[in-house]
């Protein structure tokens, strides 16, 4: 049951921690714990969200991150989450829009951010937006060779391979126990048949450094080769027994509940946007009793609204049965939340004018006057 005299603070290290030691399924029981006692504690909802990213849970992750960003619309980590799992939905435009809107907040200088977004870029082959943000880490701290690898990385990508070799050199110059980047400059190598240099780099691996076969193959082909080793040699061991663990035949319970989880997110994704019962009753009343008396026409869903700002916003809610008597505050919000599920813009809600123009400029309405 909860413990009362934790903070959210230690809720979220104490989830933090556990996500660190890849203990997912019991971190996401920790900040469920703390979200009872503290529902509008945008960091626990932050790490619920990192917490289902990480178990694959994309559609829960997204409510999560979309939660966070109604309480605290700038909230860097949760921006980054939504662009990631946005990604997994094909949302690249809108995810790449939550990225920058990090850059336009000012986190240039949190490299570890900027690594996020661009890996996450990266993986989906949305690779010049991944390069902006990989030379903006490269940029901020110039002697990372995580940074500068990546930079590599996404040069190859592009064709430019002779840019990528010299960087990749340059980040093993930095930390020559980069593995990942020096795996992938021997497969340059020895695409470009320079298989003397490949043989180096590769051979300076270990077998735990891959996490795919692609290199192993080349290394034992060339150790093979240069060496005259036979196939059973015990130097090729080690390398035969990892490639036996990453060529290893999927579960068949693991394919069953692949399935099964493909389908429970495919629901859940159109279940999540007219659910306000999973986030509505996280938030409190924010609404402010700004009364204006000038009079405005707007047109929704074909429909003309004429009044103040809280007229308009108080119509529009009556005109939603679900929502008919209940505050505004909660139908801001529901409609806010609804609306970044849309456009991936973020709707304020604080109070009823900066809601409606905030909704205009997401195109959810028209503002006449």
């Amino acid at each position: 049951m909860p413990t009362p005299f934790l903070s959210s603070e230690e809720y979220d290290e104490r989830a933090h921690q556990l996500y660190n030691d890849g203990q997912y399924d019991e971190a996401l029981d920790v900040l469920r714990e703390g979200l009872t006692l503290y529902p509008n504690a945008v960091e626990l909802h932050v790490g619920v969200g990192y917490a289902r990213l990480a178990r694959e849970e994309y559609a829960w992750a997204r409510k999560s991150f979309e939660e966070a960003l109604v309480l605290d619309p700038e909230h860097e980590d949760a921006l980054a989450g939504l662009g990631e799992t946005l990604l997994k939905f094909g949302q690249h435009q809108a995810a790449i829009k939550n990225f920058r809107r990090i850059l336009e907040l000012g986190y240039r200088d949190d490299v570890e951010l900027m690594l996020q977004a661009g890996r996450a870029l990266f993986r989906e082959a949305l690779i010049e937006p991944a390069r902006e943000f990989f030379d903006i880490a490269a940029h901020q701290v110039p002697d990372s060779a995580e940074a500068v690898a990546c930079v590599g990385y996404a040069q190859h990508r592009v064709g430019d391979d002779d840019s990528a070799i010299t960087t990749l050199r340059r980040a093993l110059q930095l930390d020559g126990d980069h593995s990942e980047a020096r795996i992938y400059l021997g497969n340059i190598l020895y695409d470009r048949g320079e298989y003397e240099a490949a043989l180096y780099h590769l051979d300076r691996t270990a077998p735990d450094d891959h996490w795919d076969e692609l290199g192993i193959w080349r290394l034992v082909e060339l150790k093979k080769s240069v060496y005259r080793l036979s196939d059973d040699d015990p130097e090729l061991r080690p390398w035969d027994a990892r490639l036996a663990e990453l060529a290893g035949d999927t579960d068949d319970i693991d394919e069953m509940l692949a399935e099964i989880e493909q389908k429970a997110t495919d629901e859940a994704n159109g279940e999540a946007r007219n659910q306000l019962e999973l986030f509505g009753a996280l938030l409190t009343d924010l609404a402010t009793s700004k009364r204006d008396t000038e009079t405005h026409r707007v047109v929704r869903d074909d429909r003309e609204y004429v009044g103040t700002w809280d007229d308009i916003v108080s119509a529009m809610r009556d005109a939603n049965g679900t929502f008919a008597g209940r505050s505004l505050s909660e139908f801001m919000l529901n409609e806010a939340r609804r609306g970044l599920s849309i456009t991936g813009v973020h709707i304020p809600t604080h109070d009823a004018e900066s809601f409606v123009r905030g909704s205009a400029d997401a195109g959810l309405l028209r503002i006449v006057r």
